[in-house]
């Protein structure tokens, strides 16, 4: 609460609210990918305009991007979509409210 007016801090509330359900996404993600066997990705290649071009799976393996697509279309990698966009297949991370997983936060290797 808002110690000068008595009311809730409004803003607070819903920071602690966003914060808890990045915690439980990035949990949930973890058990997820370890029971069902499959990979997810763990870092990222980009070249010098900072576009993706190869990712490393959690089991260590480096797929160029064209790979990785491939791969994300059979459902081998974890948390990932592919999507149409310009024309072509793009790579992203499945949207769950977690900045620290998309593929462009991902550490580079």
């Amino acid at each position: 609460m808002n110690q000068d007016s008595g009311k809730p801090n409004y803003e607070q509330i819903y920071q602690e609210y966003r914060q808890q359900g990045e915690i439980q996404a990035a949990q949930d993600q973890i058990s997820q990918a370890s029971t069902d066997g499959k990979e997810s990705i763990v870092a990222v290649r980009k070249n010098a305009d900072g576009d993706i071009i190869a990712i490393q799976t959690s089991a260590g393996r480096e797929l160029d991007y064209v790979s990785a697509l491939n791969e994300a279309k059979a459902g081998a990698l974890a948390h990932v979509d592919v999507f149409q966009r310009y024309g072509r297949d793009i790579l992203r991370s499945e949207p769950d409210g977690v900045q620290a997983n998309n593929l462009d936060n991902l550490p580079t290797f």
